[in-house]
C-alpha cells in the first residue's frame, strides 16, 4: 500500500488561517478533497494553483460536517480515505503507520489515531504503542476503509456539527464493523479554531446551538423521545436558569452562550431541524 492508495478528505468553512498548514502536513503523494462550505472563489483558486494534488469543491452554502464529508467521500475513487480537520496536522510517519496498521486489522472500518495536544512528535516511551479495539473514535481524524461502508452508508446528515462520529460508530458497531485506535499514529488538533478569527463570535453561538441540539437528537434515534427527554432535561433547565443569571449580571457573552444551548435544545425538542447558521457578513 501506498499513499496514492489513500485520499483525504477535508471539511472546512472560512478556514484558510489553519488549512494550509494542514494541506502541508499531508504532504504531495495522495489525492486531496476539499469541501469548502462557502463560496470563496479566491480560496479556491488559491489552493488548486499551490497544490496539483488538490481539488476544491465549494458547496456555495454551509452544508455542516457531516453533509460536507458524505459529499467528500462521494468523489474519492481510492480504497481508504482521510477524513481530517482543517485545523488538524498529520505528524512524521503517521500515513506509513497508517499503512502498517491497516495491514495488521485488513478488516477494519475505521482506524483512529493518537491525538497529540502539541505539535513536539512525542517519545516512543510516554505512550502506550500499537492499536487495539475500540468503541469509537474522535471525528477530526479519521481513516475509512471504504469496502466496509457499502451497506451502511456514512454520516447521517441530520447532525450539522456534533456526535456525527460518536452516531457513526455506533452504527458500525451494531453491524460487527471493526473500529481500531494506533497510538503509533500521531496527529496534531489544535481544537475549535479551524475558522477565522474574525467570526469566533459567530461561531460560538453556532457551536452552542447545535451541540445541544445534536446531543438530544443522538439520544432521541438510540433511546427515543421520551427517555431523550429525560436525559436532557437537567442541560435544559440549567441553560435557561443560567441564561437568566448572565442576562442579570449583564455578562452578554455568557448570556449568548447558554441562550443558544436552550434554544438549541427546544428546537430539538420541537422535532425541528438543525437550521442554525452562523449570522456572517
Amino acid at each position: 500500500m501506498k499513499n496514492k492508495d489513500i485520499t483525504a478528505v477535508i471539511t472546512s468553512f472560512r478556514s484558510e488561517n489553519k488549512i494550509l498548514n494542514c494541506i502541508k502536513s499531508l504532504g504531495r503523494d495522495l489525492k486531496i478533497i476539499v469541501i469548502e462550505n462557502s463560496n470563496d472563489k479566491n480560496l479556491k483558486t488559491k489552493l488548486e494553483e499551490e497544490n496539483s494534488n488538490l481539488e476544491c469543491i465549494l458547496s456555495e452554502k454551509n452544508l455542516g460536517y457531516a453533509k460536507g464529508n458524505n459529499l467528500g467521500l462521494s468523489l474519492v475513487k481510492t480504497q481508504y480515505a482521510l477524513i481530517i480537520n482543517p485545523d488538524a496536522e498529520v505528524q512524521r510517519k503517521a500515513l506509513d503507520n497508517f499503512f502498517l496498521a491497516a495491514r495488521e486489522n485488513p478488516n477494519f472500518a475505521i482506524i483512529g489515531p493518537y491525538i497529540q495536544e502539541t505539535k513536539n512528535n512525542i517519545s516512543s516511551e510516554e505512550i502506550k504503542k500499537g492499536s487495539y479495539p475500540v468503541q469509537s473514535v474522535k471525528g477530526f481524524a479519521m481513516f475509512l476503509n471504504l469496502k466496509e461502508f457499502e451497506d451502511l452508508g456514512f454520516f447521517d446528515e441530520n447532525f450539522f456539527i456534533y456526535f456525527e462520529e460518536i452516531d457513526l460508530c455506533k452504527r458500525l458497531i451494531k453491524n460487527n464493523k471493526k473500529i481500531f485506535l494506533d497510538t503509533n499514529i500521531q496527529i496534531y488538533h489544535a481544537g475549535g479554531t479551524s475558522h477565522e478569527e474574525s467570526i469566533n463570535s459567530e461561531m460560538e453561538k453556532s457551536r452552542n446551538w447545535h451541540w445541544m441540539w445534536s446531543k438530544f437528537y443522538y439520544k432521541k434515534k438510540y433511546k427515543g423521545y421520551f427517555m431523550g427527554l429525560i436525559l436532557t432535561l437537567p442541560s435544559f433547565f440549567t441553560s435557561f436558569i443560567k441564561y437568566l443569571f448572565y442576562s442579570l449580571i449583564k455578562n452578554k457573552i455568557k448570556k449568548n452562550i447558554y441562550k443558544m444551548r436552550f434554544l438549541g435544545l427546544l428546537n430539538s425538542y420541537l422535532l425541528k431541524k438543525s437550521f442554525y447558521r452562523p449570522k456572517l457578513i
